[in-house]
């Protein structure tokens, strides 16, 4: 977030004199307290001032660096979830394809018959099945994907930021959203690098609206 020269008058006033009430600040720069109000919240709403009732406001010391670091690091993977695309696996690597290019997903969630994450399937593994004389409709997924334990997956309360960072680690494209089940773990949403580039976005330009 950047900030408005007023903005900064009034944060290092803040600093300097803290803690000081609206009256005070106003009368630093010489405007009426209605005037500075809005500035004054968008302050404490981004963390670089917090008000205290009747005592006034302080200065946090964090910089904006900081502040993004920490609203980045509160967003986490249940604000962002989408509808996951599973097949079965025994689902054959035609039909994979098929539903691949008709859901335009880079990531299919492989489940087994009771709904339990068995593999993941990415383009690359149905690229690579694709290349020679297979039949491609004779073949079943579970013969091509990435089986349990090699999957990489997060949870609905997990921070984000982490899983940003997993896709980066182990270069994928998306991570299917379980939930743990006795029997095994539950395929309830995916994050993908496209989730991760929207959250970013939203955040930048949630910022630029509070200027």
């Amino acid at each position: 977030m950047e900030l408005s020269d007023r903005q900064k008058k009034i944060v290092e006033i803040v600093k300097e004199n803290g803690p000081i009430t609206g009256e005070n600040i106003a009368d630093f720069l010489n405007l009426t307290r209605a005037t500075l109000r809005p500035d004054l919240a968008i302050l404490t709403m981004a963390g670089y001032l917090e008000a205290r009732p009747r005592v006034g406001y302080f200065y946090t010391g964090k910089t904006g660096t900081e502040l993004l670091t920490e609203k980045i690091k509160k967003i986490m993977v249940h604000e962002y979830v989408s509808i996951p695309i599973v097949v079965n696996e025994s689902v054959s690597v035609y039909d994979a394809i098929t539903t691949m290019f008709l859901e335009d997903v880079g990531t299919l969630f492989v489940v087994d018959d009771k709904g339990f994450l068995t593999g993941v399937l990415s383009r690359k593994d149905l690229l690579r099945a694709s290349i020679g004389q297979q039949k491609l409709s004779a073949i079943p997924v579970h013969i091509i994907m990435t089986r349990m334990p090699n999957i990489a997956v997060c949870r609905k309360e997990d921070p984000l930021f982490q899983v940003a960072k997993l896709l980066i680690d182990r270069q994928i494209d998306g991570v299917p959203v379980v939930r743990d089940k006795a029997s095994g773990l539950e395929v309830i949403g995916r994050i993908t690098k496209t989730t991760i580039t929207k959250a970013f976005v939203e955040l930048v330009t949630d910022s630029d609206q509070h200027l």
